[in-house]
């Protein structure tokens, strides 16, 4: 596989491992607001405060669920898009991934992998993806073929 190919499945990778816990994290912030929310409104005023503590603590825990899942989504669409600072990003990404067995393990090793690697620093240090980075169309070829 070329550098180029192994950044772009390294970035689906961190994508959709950070998109997974993203999703679960919705889906349980969810139930835990709905069941605050329901002992807040249907007791009296001790419910009333427990359904609010309990409100409280599920909006800290999803603040600090959002802290390890966003630096994966950002990175990995950073490296699809080959931004500049994708490297940094995918890196953070990849060892925050690398909490999560076995899934994320797997996927933390292989951004790493990359990015530490030969092929990762080339691309990303040493202009392998030049073209990424440019705004301007490339040249056409010279015409001393004809």
């Amino acid at each position: 596989m070329s550098p180029k190919e192994h950044n772009k499945l390294a970035g689906i990778f961190l994508m959709v491992h950070g998109g997974i816990q993203a999703v679960i994290l919705a889906f349980l912030a969810l139930i835990y607001l709905a069941m605050g929310g329901a002992m807040f409104a249907a007791a009296g005023r001790e419910g009333a405060v427990v359904g609010l503590v309990f409100v409280l603590i599920v909006a800290i825990v999803v603040g600090i669920a959002l802290v390890f899942t966003l630096p994966q989504i950002i990175g990995g669409l950073k490296m699809i898009r080959e931004k500049p600072s994708a490297r940094t990003w995918g890196i953070i990404g990849s060892i925050i991934a690398c909490l999560s067995f076995p899934l994320g393990t797997a996927v933390g090793v292989y951004g790493l992998w990359f990015l530490f690697g030969d092929l990762g620093k080339w691309f990303y240090l040493q202009g392998g993806n030049q073209i990424a980075f440019q705004n301007h169309p490339p040249q056409p070829p010279p015409n001393s073929w004809q």
